[in-house]
């Protein structure tokens, strides 16, 4: 029975269509944590992040306390992992590293990622729809077309989103892909740091995912011939460069991966 009440009192705040969010649900699911996700129409999000501390999704509620950002999640994740599953190096060096790039990742390549995206999809109200009711309350649902032009108007002003943004986004995306395309050229590495997957490639193939739609992204995303020509053109240029096949092989080979039972009785 406190099993049973422990894993109802794991909960995850999201946004369905948020990268930053699948941070934090795959680090979950790699662990093999029970957790209850609980999306939320942005703007109404307010409403249960702001009692536990936090400002923006995600937000993680355990019994060990509350993380309100996907890197804090990943620290927190990361004390209850076994050592072949953990995501930050034992090395000081590697960890510094890991860090650095999860760092740039977090605050350059998904900030540019929203930003660019929400410049041609916040057009729509049809698409925006899908995107952020995916799995919402009912009531916020119902309550969609009244919020949806205020809380438009707000991400806009909030992010700054002008065709100006958007152009110096995808440049920005465009160099971190080239920083990442060395990378693994350099040396003809499988992953960003040292042998073994880290916060490091996680956060990137997370943080570019609303781009490259690898099949086993589990953030709520869109067809891509539903998308602005402008963005299925961006698409498949990214997904032809190494960066891109990178993000699609951790999705294909790491996003599933799991622990065994016998590695959780024995963590």
């Amino acid at each position: 029975m406190q099993a049973k009440s422990k894993e109802k009192s794991t909960r995850l705040i999201t946004f369905a269509v948020s990268h930053y969010c699948e941070k934090a649900r795959w680090a979950l699911e790699r662990l093999n944590i029970p957790f209850i996700e609980e999306p939320h129409v942005p703007g109404f999000h307010w409403l249960f992040t702001l009692p536990t501390g936090g400002k923006s999704v995600p937000v993680l509620l355990t019994e060990a306390g509350t993380f309100t950002n996907s890197t804090d999640i990943l620290h927190y994740l990361d004390t209850l992992a076994p050592t072949s599953y953990r995501l930050y190096p034992a090395d000081p060096k590697l960890r510094r590293e890991v860090e650095n790039l999860e760092h740039l990742f977090d605050t350059v390549l998904g900030v540019s990622v929203r930003l660019w995206l929400y410049f041609y999809l916040l057009n729509s109200h049809k698409l925006m729809r899908k995107l952020w009711c995916d799995g919402v309350p009912p009531i916020e649902s119902i309550l969609f077309p009244i919020v949806f032009p205020p809380v438009r108007s707000f991400a806009r002003k909030y992010y700054n989103i002008t065709p100006h943004s958007a152009d110096r986004s995808l440049n920005r995306i465009r160099r971190l892909f080239e920083k990442v395309n060395k990378l693994l050229e350099s040396d003809g590495r499988s992953y960003l740091v040292g042998n073994c997957f880290s916060a490091a490639d996680l956060t990137f193939a997370c943080l570019v995912a609303p781009l490259l739609i690898p099949p086993e992204y589990a953030g709520k995303t869109l067809d891509l011939h539903e998308f602005p020509d402008e963005i299925a053109l961006v698409h498949h240029e990214l997904r032809e460069s190494p960066a891109g096949a990178f993000v699609l092989r951790l999705f294909r080979e790491e996003r599933r991966t799991q622990l065994s039972l016998m590695e959780i009785l024995g963590s």
